[in-house]
């Protein structure tokens, strides 16, 4: 039996969108070593292993506030 596994690349501009940024701050993060290194593809094909960018996502701390911490009737409205 054997497994066949689909790599999937994501260039510069997919991956800028799908995290909202420029493709400027792409390359930054990536010299700055904040992201996962891209994989060249051949000539100057430069491509992110979407299963690389997903890992980086899964370690990435959410900011969703799931409790308040306050009095009822501590707030004030000014």
């Amino acid at each position: 039996m054997s497994t066949t596994f689909n790599t999937y690349y994501l260039s510069v501009e997919q991956v800028a969108k799908r995290f909202s940024v420029s493709k400027d701050t792409i390359w930054r993060w990536k010299r700055n070593g904040e992201f996962p290194a891209p994989v060249k593809l051949g000539g100057t094909t430069t491509r992110w292993r979407l299963s690389d960018i997903e890992e980086y996502e899964s370690k990435l701390v959410c900011g969703l506030i799931t409790c308040f911490d306050f009095e009822p009737g501590s707030l004030t409205l000014h």
